[in-house]
């Protein structure tokens, strides 16, 4: 019973200190952690910053340089504590180490679970990158036909249709390796730097040079998204790569322009790995 006049305070301090640890608790601003995605290249490392499904910073470097940017990466984001990683190229073994270190890093490899069914005829030689592209595109468009164009410095198209079946796709020469393979392998044709042709008619050898292999691979793209558009209803066409901007208004059909893709991909694919987990 209480007293009329008797200080109440003792017996309300505990409750006090008790709400006032939830109110702090609640009112606290969210920690959120961030994820380094790694697109591993032949020459170049692309990365970026995820913050659940948003990109907060993008980096492209040389692979010799690859420690110190990382170095720089994960002391300019110290919430970074998981990676994730696909690569097409070699990397020296020291900086994978030196990321372990630091950072939890999953590398992408042919026994990874993937949102996709897999029917390539040799499942272990796809490229990781190809795999990749196919569980974003399966994870970002679901039950559609999707064709994903990746224009680097080969030109892969990778195909999953409605059903969520991988059927396969095909690979070319990419830009700057036609480019390249016109100056190696002849005696006299210039090595140039892309860039649109001024007419689909080149009246110079340069301008002739650059109408073959930006329009012709212009035409290889319309002509694959055609041929698939043939025989696939509803189909959704995601264009990415290093060169999917440049090339993106050489075609004619309605695509999804973004040359981040395959890094969204990876972050897309350990959400879905760590969902599946849960």
């Amino acid at each position: 019973m209480l007293i009329a006049g008797a200080n109440i305070e003792p017996i309300l301090y505990f409750p006090k200190q008790f709400l006032k640890k939830i109110n702090l608790y609640i009112c606290q601003p969210e920690i959120k952690t961030m994820l380094l995605a790694i697109d591993i290249g032949n020459t170049r490392i692309k990365c970026a910053v995820f913050e659940q499904h948003t990109i907060i910073e993008h980096f492209v470097f040389d692979k010799e340089d690859a420690d110190k940017k990382f170095k720089e990466i994960l002391k300019s984001h110290p919430k970074i504590t998981h990676g994730i990683t696909s690569s097409v190229g070699k990397m020296k073994e020291s900086v994978i180490k030196n990321l372990e270190k630091v950072i939890a890093l999953e590398k992408i490899n042919h026994q990874t679970k993937v949102p996709f069914k897999n029917l390539y005829a040799t499942p272990t030689t796809l490229g990781i990158d190809r795999i990749v592209l196919a569980a974003g595109a399966s994870i970002k468009y679901p039950n559609q036909n999707r064709l994903i164009i990746d224009a680097g410095t080969c030109i892969t198209y990778d195909f999953i249709d409605a059903k969520n079946q991988y059927l396969g796709g095909a690979i070319s020469p990419g830009l700057s390796l036609r480019l390249k393979a016109l100056h190696d392998y002849t005696a006299k044709l210039p090595f140039l730097e892309a860039s649109q042709p001024e007419n689909f008619i080149g009246n110079s050898t340069n301008q002739s040079i650059l109408s073959g292999v930006v329009n012709g691979i212009s035409h290889e793209i319309n002509g694959f998204i055609t041929q698939y558009s043939d025989k696939y209803e509803d189909l959704t066409i995601i264009l990415t790569g290093g060169d999917a901007i440049f090339l993106a208004k050489n075609i004619k059909n309605t695509i999804f322009a973004n040359s981040n893709f395959l890094l969204e991909s990876l972050n897309e694919l350990f959400i879905y790995a760590k969902n599946q987990n849960d």
